[in-house]
């Protein structure tokens, strides 16, 4: 049965369809200057479409309407020991849906992976107007083509996600963050990368941040790992203790992930990835690129992945 709010939804593609008027998709407006450039006036407003749909705790899975913010997924899950732990750039007023259709993932991805590792189904309406309903409410489910993954990451351009189920994971029973500092010498990168390749305890999250943005964050100007590790006691402070070969570390709030997510600048922003055997040179040719333009980075070593942040100004400049 198809609900009222998607049936909405439906009934205003098929009238763009049919004037033959382009329409952007906009769920909670917070990333609307991310991506291709949009020509299209007129709004499709999937921000409407809040509240969990079916959440039951003892099946780790949880369906959602795409409108609903990951702030409120957490307050729900978080009351039963649990999380879906998707952490995209940005503040949690991010919804569920944009998340999946632009497969935006942050520092969490190091240990559960990207969106599409995350989504098991979908209710999505196409371009023509029709409804489809993709995947499923079970962790293993292999029927049909995997339209849900296909479907995440294409930025709407398949259709208007307007549920959205996602597999639930339990919370560590404890999750502790550290800062790392990093010597200003050659190879100090790459020493970390190693070591995170090489530990037996695998972290949540390992995020490098250059002196800029590391101040930022309240932190000393120096390049820090920020090391996130979640488990029981003996295991968080095990990998915790490993760590202390790759340098010295200070105790870090839990809230330091949110502000690296929401602190990143509202200017430009260029992800560059390479190997992650190659972060290190990777990481030194972005912090020359963003220097002149007073920049920030932040990477996820064991992903490859760098983030280059420019504050607003020169924007065509900077591209």
């Amino acid at each position: 049965m198809i609900d009222g709010a998607t049936a909405t939804i439906a009934e205003q593609v098929r009238e763009a369809r049919n004037a033959r008027t382009p329409l952007r998709i906009v769920g909670r407006g917070g990333w609307l200057d991310a991506g291709a450039p949009v020509s299209a006036t007129n709004a499709l407003d999937v921000g409407q479409l809040r509240g969990l749909v079916e959440y039951e705790p003892g099946d780790l899975v949880l369906t959602a309407q795409s409108g609903t913010s990951l702030d409120e997924i957490a307050a729900a899950t978080n009351a039963h020991g649990q999380w879906v732990p998707l952490d995209p750039f940005g503040t949690n007023d991010g919804s569920l849906g944009a998340t999946i259709a632009t497969a935006s993932f942050g520092p969490l991805a190091t240990a559960y992976g990207t969106p599409r590792d995350h989504v098991l189904g979908a209710r999505i309406v196409t371009g023509a107007g029709e409804t489809i309903n993709v995947g499923g409410r079970v962790v293993k489910n292999v029927a049909g083509f995997d339209l849900t993954r296909l479907s995440t990451g294409a930025w709407g351009t398949l259709g208007v996600f307007t549920q959205v189920t996602v597999r639930v994971r339990a919370l560590p029973a404890r999750d502790r963050s550290i800062a790392i500092e990093l010597a200003d010498t050659p190879g100090a990168v790459d020493a970390a990368w190693h070591w995170l390749r090489n530990t037996p305890h695998a972290p949540l999250a390992a995020e490098l941040v250059d002196p800029a943005r590391a101040s930022a964050l309240g932190l000393r100007a120096r390049t820090v790992m920020l090391l996130r590790v979640g488990g029981n006691d003996a295991a968080v402070r095990a990998a915790v203790d490993d760590a202390l070969q790759v340098g010295p570390a200070d105790e870090l709030p839990a809230q330091i992930w949110t502000r690296l997510r929401a602190g990143e600048p509202r200017g430009v922003t260029v992800r560059a990835s390479t190997l992650p055997s190659r972060i290190e040179s990777l990481w030194a040719r972005c912090r020359d690129a963003v220097s002149p333009w007073d920049g920030t980075l932040c990477a996820s070593l064991p992903r490859g992945v760098v983030r280059c942040a420019m504050p607003p100004g020169n924007d065509a400049e900077v591209v």
